[in-house]
């Protein structure tokens, strides 16, 4: 059972009053504006300030911006579950946000700020974000939790080894890389704990049977050879030996996801859409092994994980953790149903975009029109509430259980 966290009064804006509100609504918001940006800023009908050439931006403001800060919402959401200790509220939360929005800033206008200033600017919210979580966690004795710790700090990283490395070679490859397998695995991490234990709980609840097999020793292996076939593919990416490694760690993926029930969820909307999210963690790392072996473009398979596996289980997150901690019922209404079909289609379309290039234009257009409803659905749809603006209404379970078990 996880510890029950502690709260002090907080008598400021209710969107300070959990790390949740402020960076899922900001995370949510940019992910769709820096989208819209992005293509007429791709297609020479959009000039920015950036130091970034179009792609690296476009890589960097999803993977550095708007994924941290969407992580963090939930970190501070989680860890005082996991800890019992008291969550970030106030003062300090908003000092994070103004460093969040401040880096989104520096980086747009980096060609005047100049690359090395942007770049302080920009790694300071995750440096302080990475200080925070080690400290509650190291406070709280959850040595188990450190993982999370660790590829944070990797990400901080490759944010700093992003600013380096587009400066110094015109490009980013190896920072997205980077970036992009820290991702995945937090999400293998985050999602192998969180996905089979609220499918347990409904299915005990709602539809008893076969349940999801608990975390064991193939689990352990799934993600050790995960760590294995992404580290390959960051440092060798062309390399045979890392696209046999990373089919072995998809095929791997796949069977730990059948394992979780996912086909008995459907009637909550809520538990299969994070199935659905976790799909292209494995559909990501097969096409990427075919990618490694010359057979298709690689950022299939990039997309899979970012537009895919990314897009929509922070959706998810996001949806789930917002209902939940404001005292909602935990049901997926009809708008927050057509959030997660737009996030499919925009994954979708932007794989098949990368696969076909005939239809590349379209399917681009597509992904990114898809991509906007998603999260600026999420950001009007769920504005009110993480702003403390909707009246709560009586929940169906435990407000804690909605981000960590």
């Amino acid at each position: 059972m996880s510890p029950i966290p502690r709260f002090h009064p907080h008598r400021g804006p209710a969107v300070l009053s959990s790390g949740f509100r402020p960076f899922f609504f900001s995370g949510a918001l940019f992910a769709a504006l820096a989208v819209l940006i992005w293509l007429p800023f791709y297609e020479g009908e959009l000039s920015l300030q950036t130091a970034f050439a179009p792609r690296d931006w476009h890589a960097h403001e999803m993977l550095y911006g708007y994924l941290p800060a969407v992580i963090t919402g939930f970190l501070f959401t989680a860890i005082p579950n996991w800890t019992g200790r008291l969550p970030l509220q106030g003062g300090p939360l908003l000092t994070l946000v103004v460093l969040w929005c401040a880096g989104r800033v520096a980086t747009a206008f980096s060609a005047d700020l100049g690359w090395l200033p942007a770049m302080l600017v920009d790694i300071a919210f995750l440096a302080a974000v990475v200080v925070v979580i080690a400290r509650e966690i190291i406070a709280g004795r959850k040595w188990n939790n450190l993982p999370v710790v660790l590829l944070t700090t990797l990400l901080l990283t490759g944010n700093a080894g992003f600013h380096l490395e587009a400066h110094m070679q015109g490009r980013a490859d190896l920072s997205i890389r980077i970036g992009a397998a820290v991702v995945i695995m937090l999400i293998s991490l985050i999602g192998g704990r969180i996905i089979p234990s609220f499918t347990r709980n409904w299915l005990v609840r709602e539809n008893p049977g076969r349940l999801p097999t608990p975390f064991n020793r193939f689990d352990t292996a799934t993600v050790a050879t995960s760590v294995i076939a992404l580290a390959l593919w960051v440092a060798l990416p062309n390399a045979v030996i890392a696209g046999l490694a990373l089919t072995l760690a998809g095929f791997l993926q796949a069977v730990r996801l059948g394992r979780w029930a996912g086909y008995r969820t459907f009637r909550d909307r809520l538990v299969l859409v994070l199935h659905i999210g976790y799909l292209f963690v494995p559909a990501g790392f097969l096409l990427t092994a075919a990618a490694c072996f010359g057979w298709l473009a690689p950022s299939a398979g990039l997309h899979a994980w970012m537009a895919g596996a990314a897009g929509v289980m922070t959706l998810a997150v996001m949806t789930r953790a917002s209902l939940g901690h404001t005292g909602q019922r935990l049901a997926a209404s009809i708008s927050t149903q057509a959030i997660y079909s737009a996030a499919a289609v925009a994954a979708l379309a932007r794989i098949w975009a990368a696969l076909d290039t005939d239809w590349s234009f379209v399917l681009l257009h597509v992904a990114a029109f898809a991509w906007v409803l998603a999260f600026l659905g999420f950001a009007i749809s769920f504005g009110p509430l993480l702003f403390g603006y909707q009246r709560r209404s009586p929940p169906i379970s435990k407000p804690s259980s909605a981000v960590a078990e």
